[in-house]
């Protein structure tokens, strides 16, 4: 009665561990990750290999307990064969896992070295095994292979994709909390997996409680399939948070193209009144300059005179905001455009410390003239938070399909509720006759008009990082 039990308790456990990782593999290949950008999606393929291959080798030592005696030697010898494969593919998957999901993280050149020398040992190592025992069989053969392949790819692949998940855990936290803390606990699993599936050969009993090693692994097993499960919702998560920023932006353009019809009328119909009025002021001034020479009359006539530059001012602006999005794109250099932009912003450089770093660029389409007036704003927008005094980085360089030019300053910020406003037209931090707030708004609408993004962050070193994104032609 107490072996029949014995068998039935690891018969179960063999049962519950292979299929616990077998609906793992499935949760992940069945997931849609086609249109994610998160980082871990370029991998999880390999992490679902891991389930299933981790899966059908718990399975297939079930079926070895199960029906021993009904095969010869030979053919138990040679399933045993078939599971040994298997156990150590799937901790050679498990440990590809790791490495990518690391390097998504990390961009190391050496962790990603480490990918192909891995799998370049695994097939050295099963040559050395099958080489030794066609030369001196004996019946420990496949028990030492076993565990060697544990201590080593099992050990060492295990700790890396926990550790992978524990680092990935931290970049998520943006997007949700307890998302990141699933990410976190299954990571922590995969840590204590490697003692008990790496280090710990099969079929011990752990001497104080008699209880065995595939209890814990088990456990284990639960524990990272039912974290991972819940943790797979970050892409549900995500796609709902690009869904949300795609109706928010498609609001916002919306918007601004019916303030921009708005903006060209009142542009228009205000342009004629301010020049008939800058035309009678500098009339009154020459025919009457004598009885207007006291200083009082002097000072208030200088008053309207600002005033109406300003009025024009604006009005140029609510113009060209009403015409940025007529444009002809042209394939051309963004680096070529960025430099002009910087030799027009040399007298205000004088106290800036300029660090340029650019790579070699493939063509973008774009208006030259508008892309320029986009970095002069930028520059000048950072230049005025340094207070003329301060170090300003500018950087291009290629990412994917994209051309990303960012522009940081190490001036006062932008505080957080701002940063969502920053592209609204007329919203403005500075004094009222000093901004118009429509800057930025311009800046947007440009960038938009070339299918790219701007987008505002704070930087470590208390100022603004702006990024501009552009596809490339």
């Amino acid at each position: 009665m107490v072996i029949l039990n014995n068998f039935i308790s690891i018969y179960g456990l063999y049962f519950l561990y292979g299929l616990t990782f077998l609906f793992l593999g499935a949760s992940i290949a069945l997931k849609d990750m086609q249109a994610s950008q998160l980082k871990i999606s370029s991998s999880l393929w390999l992490l679902s290999l891991f389930g299933f291959t981790h899966g059908t080798h718990e399975w297939i030592e079930l079926f070895l307990l199960s029906t021993r005696l009904q095969y010869s030697d030979i053919e138990i010898y040679g399933i045993k064969i078939l599971a040994l494969i298997l156990v150590g593919l799937s901790f050679l998957f498990l440990l590809l896992f790791g490495l990518s999901l690391i390097f998504s993280i990390n961009k190391n050149k050496y962790i990603n070295w480490l990918k192909p020398c891995a799998i370049i040992l695994f097939i050295l190592m099963l040559l050395y095994f099958f080489k030794f025992e066609s030369h001196d069989p004996f019946p420990n053969f496949i028990n030492i292979s076993n565990n060697i392949l544990r201590r080593t790819f099992g050990f060492i692949g295990s700790l890396a994709a926990g550790s992978g998940l524990i680092l990935y855990s931290t970049k998520v936290k943006k997007i949700s909390i307890p998302i990141s803390k699933y990410f976190l606990f299954a990571g922590i699993g995969f840590c204590f997996y490697s003692i008990f599936a790496g280090l710990t050969p099969s079929h011990v009993i752990i001497p104080l409680l008699p209880i065995p090693i595939e209890f814990f692994r088990g456990v284990c097993a639960v524990l990272i399939t039912y974290f991972l499960f819940k943790a797979l919702n970050i892409f549900d998560i995500h796609t709902r948070k690009k869904l949300e920023q795609q109706i928010r932006n498609q609001a916002q353009s919306e918007k601004m193209a019916s303030l921009g019809l708005l903006s060209a009328g009142v542009a228009h119909e205000i342009n004629s009144p301010l020049t008939n009025a800058s035309l009678n002021m500098q009339m009154m001034r020459s025919q009457f300059k004598a009885v207007l020479n006291d200083e009082k009359i002097q000072k208030k006539l200088d008053a309207i005179d600002r005033n109406i530059e300003r009025a024009s001012i604006i009005a140029k602006e609510l113009l060209q905001f009403s015409q940025t999005r007529e444009s002809i794109l042209s394939p051309m250099d963004v680096n070529q455009v960025l430099d002009s932009a910087i030799a027009q912003m040399d007298d205000k450089f004088s106290n800036i410390k300029i660090l340029r770093r650019q790579a070699y660029l493939p063509k973008v389409k774009l208006n030259a003239a508008k892309l320029e007036q986009v970095f002069l704003n930028v520059m000048n927008n950072s230049v005025e938070a340094m207070k003329n005094v301060g170090e300003l980085s500018l950087i291009t360089k290629k990412v994917t399909n994209e051309v990303h030019i960012v522009i940081s300053d190490n001036g006062t910020g932008i505080s957080p509720e701002h940063l969502l406003k920053v592209f609204d037209p007329f919203f403005t931090t500075k004094k009222t006759d000093t901004g118009t707030g429509l800057g930025l708004s311009i800046c947007h609408g440009i960038i938009e008009q070339h299918a790219g993004t701007i987008t505002l962050m704070n930087n470590k070193k208390g100022g603004v990082d702006t990024t501009i994104k552009l596809l490339i032609a």
